[in-house]
């Protein structure tokens, strides 16, 4: 059997990357990019959210793209819910992940989901109660993730209080993960540390943590390496920085996967992922993202495959 990589790392590309673009990615360009995502030894992705058509149209065809990631072997497929009613979908499509989101921040999580935050923290016990109500073989990984973490663009700085309360709540529902998002990219190293402590003084070192990293201050890479200090060691990001946030415009998107990678492969920890094969989604990217919205450093500094390689 192959050693776990010393990282991991789930490809939000296909959801958060794709979520807030004008432009509607066709169902089989969305097909090759997990393919490919898939192809290059990603262990898991997060493919799709389960929300109407009409609030975000790119997932007018999520029913399709999760059939078809769902065939790939060897990769954790997971999806967005914002309900009880997404949530039911994704179990009927078979996710394997399901991800819920609750804003540290109240006026985001009203701004978002149109509940306030304890209304949310309701319906995330009504999935965990939906989840455990099915077979027990084959139940998805239920991750518990605070938006505005580490900073709103509607309420400012978030209180280490207030990212506590939404964690604790999850820790006390069943979650099996809570993951910590810098959705609008505010967060510092120092920031990250500290809330990452907080988060586990609170739920208990025992509770798998992840984080989810934008780069709008371009702190990002350096936010992750605060992230391995305190000892995370699950991220999320975006093949060519993919995504951004409807409510603070103008903000960068997820963290770069590839510029990931090679980050933490040049530290001596291994990801598992064939890092010129995930360079190959920006091709495919390239035919239907505006140029505006591709970012990364390995793409931009023309850096020659072979030095990808020795990596």
């Amino acid at each position: 059997m192959s050693q776990s990589p010393d990282v991991h790392i789930c490809e939000t590309g296909p959801r958060d990357g794709l979520q807030n673009l004008a432009v509607f990615v066709p169902t089989a360009a969305k097909f090759a990019l997990i393919d490919a995502i898939a192809a290059a030894g990603v262990a898991e992705i997060d493919a799709g959210s389960f929300v109407p058509a009409k609030v975000v149209p790119q997932f007018a065809d999520v029913e399709q793209v999760m059939a078809h990631a769902l065939k790939l072997r060897g990769v954790t497929v997971g999806a967005l819910v914002p309900n009880l009613k997404g949530a039911e979908r994704a179990l009927a499509a078979g996710v394997q992940a399901i991800y819920f989101v609750i804003s540290a921040s109240e006026t985001h999580n009203k701004a978002n989901v149109r509940r306030t935050v304890a209304e949310q923290i309701e319906g995330f016990k009504a999935v965990r109660a939906g989840i455990d109500a099915g077979p027990a073989a084959g139940r998805p990984h239920l991750m518990g993730a605070v938006s505005t973490a580490f900073g709103c663009s509607l309420e400012g700085r978030i209180s280490g209080a207030a990212v506590c309360r939404v964690a604790r709540a999850y820790a006390e529902a069943g979650a099996d993960e809570i993951g910590l998002a810098d959705t609008v990219g505010y967060a510092t190293p120092p920031l990250i540390k500290s809330i990452v402590e907080a988060v586990r003084a609170e739920v208990g070192r025992e509770m798998p943590l992840r984080l989810h990293l934008h780069d709008t201050l371009g702190m990002g890479l350096a936010n992750a390496v605060a992230g391995l200090e305190v000892d995370i060691r699950r991220f999320d990001a975006a093949v060519s920085g993919l995504g951004g946030c409807p409510f603070a415009p103008g903000a960068r998107g997820n963290i770069v996967t590839e510029d990931l990678v090679f980050m933490l492969e040049e530290m001596g920890l291994s990801t598992g992922i064939d890092l010129p094969k995930l360079m190959e989604t920006r091709a495919i990217l390239r035919q239907h993202v505006p140029a505006e919205h591709l970012t990364g450093h390995l793409h931009e500094a023309g850096i020659p495959a072979a030095l990808w390689r020795a990596a």
